[in-house]
C-alpha cells in the first residue's frame, strides 16, 4: 500500500485545513498516512476513529514563508525536512506540502536527490483548455535560469508524465516561444529545438495561446517564464471573475442571465480552480514530492494526496530515467 507523508504544519493557515483535507482523502482510498508536525495541534483535529490509522511523527520546527529556503537544509527538525528524510528512508512513498516551496525543492534535490540521467528537477502545472483537457507546462519555478540541455530534459520529462497520469499514448510537445516558426525563439530554446528534434511526439516551438487552447499537451520553459505564465494566468482568472460578479450586481438584466448560466459559472470556476488539481509534482527527483498552495483548502490537500498516489503507482519515474536515456543515445 502507498504510503504519504504530509507536512502538516507548512500552510499558510496552519494545520486545521491540511488535517481535514488528509482525512477526507482517508475516507476514499486505500492508503498509509504520515503527518508531520506538533502532535498537540494535529490530534485534536483527528476523528477518534481515525487516531490509530495514521501515524503522527513529532515535530516542533516549521520552515515559515520569510525564511530562506537554504535554512531548511540545516533544520533537521522541521516538518519538511522529516517528511523528506521519510521518502529517503524508505518510510514513505511520497510527501505532500502546501509550505515554503523553495524549501521545499531545495531539501528534495539535496536530500533525495536526481534521477538517474537527470541534470534538474522541474516543477509542472496544469493549466485549463478549451478543450477539458488540461495541458502541461513546465518548468514554472524549479529553475530560473536553464541551459538547452535542461529544456530539452524538462520536454521528455513532461510527455512522460502526460503518458502515465493522463494516459495520451503520444502527447504532443512543444517549447514556448515568440512565435511558431523554427526560426522563432531565443539561443536556448533555439539550441533546445534542435536536441529534440525528431524526438517522440515534438512538435517544436508553441506560443502563449497554444497553452489554452489544447492544441499542445505539454509545454515546456524555463522556471523563469513558466512562473510569469503561472502568475499572470491565475491574475486574470481571478480579475474575470470579479469583474463577472461586478456586473452581475450592476444590472437586473445580468442577475436573469447569470442564474440562467450558473452551471457554466461553477464548471468555469472548477476549471481554473487550483484546488481541483492539488498542488504541482516536482519531477526528476527520486521518490515523489508535491509542492502545493500556501493558502490549500481541505479540497486542495485531498487532491495533491490523490495525486501523488497516482503518481506512485504509475511508475513516471521508471518512464523518466527510460525516456532520457534514449536521448542520450540519439544525441551520441
Amino acid at each position: 500500500m502507498v504510503k504519504i507523508a504530509v507536512d502538516a504544519m507548512g500552510g499558510d493557515f496552519g494545520p486545521e485545513p491540511i488535517v481535514k483535507g488528509c482525512v477526507e482523502a482517508l475516507k476514499r482510498k486505500s492508503f498509509e498516512l504520515i503527518l508531520v508536525g506538533k502532535k498537540s495541534e494535529i490530534l485534536p483535529l483527528l476523528p477518534k476513529r481515525y487516531r490509530d490509522k495514521i501515524l503522527i511523527i513529532e515535530s516542533d520546527d516549521v520552515i515559515s514563508m520569510s525564511d530562506a529556503a537554504t535554512d531548511a537544509v540545516k533544520r533537521k527538525e522541521s516538518s519538511i525536512y522529516k517528511a523528506i528524510e521519510l521518502v529517503k528512508n524508505g518510510e514513505a512513498d511520497g510527501v505532500v506540502s502546501a509550505g515554503h516551496s523553495g524549501a521545499t525543492m531545495t531539501l528534495a534535490t539535496l536530500r533525495l536527490g536526481r534521477l538517474e540521467g537527470v541534470l534538474r528537477p522541474a516543477l509542472v502545472a496544469l493549466m485549463p483548455t478549451k478543450t477539458g483537457r488540461r495541458s502541461i507546462i513546465l518548468d514554472v519555478g524549479a529553475n530560473v535560469d536553464s541551459k538547452p540541455e535542461h529544456l530539452a530534459q524538462f520536454a521528455i520529462m513532461g510527455g512522460c508524465y502526460a503518458e502515465d497520469m493522463f494516459k495520451i499514448e503520444t502527447p504532443s510537445i512543444g517549447i514556448l516561444a515568440n512565435g511558431e516558426e523554427d526560426s522563432k525563439g531565443n539561443e536556448v530554446t533555439k539550441a533546445a529545438f534542435k536536441i529534440l528534434k525528431g524526438a517522440k511526439g515534438f512538435k517544436g516551438n508553441v506560443e502563449g495561446s497554444d497553452i489554452f487552447n489544447g492544441t499542445c499537451d505539454v509545454i515546456t520553459c524555463d522556471g523563469f517564464v513558466g512562473n510569469l505564465v503561472l502568475k499572470a494566468s491565475e491574475g486574470v482568472a481571478s480579475t474575470i471573475s470579479g469583474l463577472i460578479k461586478d456586473y452581475i450586481r450592476k444590472s437586473p438584466i445580468a442577475i436573469t442571465g447569470a442564474l440562467l448560466m450558473r452551471k457554466v459559472f461553477k464548471l468555469l470556476k472548477k476549471q481554473i480552480d487550483y484546488a481541483e488539481v492539488g498542488g504541482a509534482p516536482l519531477i526528476g527527483i527520486k521518490g515523489c514530492v508535491i509542492v502545493s498552495h500556501g493558502k490549500s483548502n481541505p479540497k486542495a490537500m485531498e487532491n495533491a494526496i490523490y495525486q501523488a498516489i497516482r503518481y506512485v503507482d504509475t511508475g513516471v519515474n521508471e518512464s523518466i530515467i527510460s525516456r532520457l536515456q534514449q536521448l542520450k543515445q540519439k544525441e551520441a
